[in-house]
């Protein structure tokens, strides 16, 4: 089962939102855009999100791991050198790598 982390961002809100799907990337978009989550959904303060950045997984575990490590660091730097810096990506797929 393909899984993503992604990386939403609001210029309104100038905030970043980081999650992870099972669904296509776009769609999980689409869902946000639709308000279709809980109101107490943080993805509901905006409407104008748009995809910033995504990584595909091995699986659901790996990608918990990856969208937990990023949510840790709170830094706006930390996500936008992960779209500037592949090397981070593939450092964080070998890092959580399933055994």
């Amino acid at each position: 089962m393909k899984t993503f982390v992604y990386i939403l961002f609001s210029e309104k809100l100038d905030r970043f939102y980081t999650g992870l799907t099972t669904l296509s990337v776009d769609e999980r978009l689409k869902n946000h855009l639709e308000k279709k989550y809980s109101e107490s959904n943080f993805t509901q303060k905006a409407d104008d999100w748009k995809l910033f950045y995504s990584i595909q997984c091995e699986n659901y575990s790996q990608a918990r791991k990856i969208e937990l490590h990023i949510k840790r660091m709170k830094s706006k730097t930390y996500i936008r050198n992960l779209l500037q810096y592949p090397d981070i990506t593939e450092k964080l797929l070998m890092k959580y790598k399933s055994a």
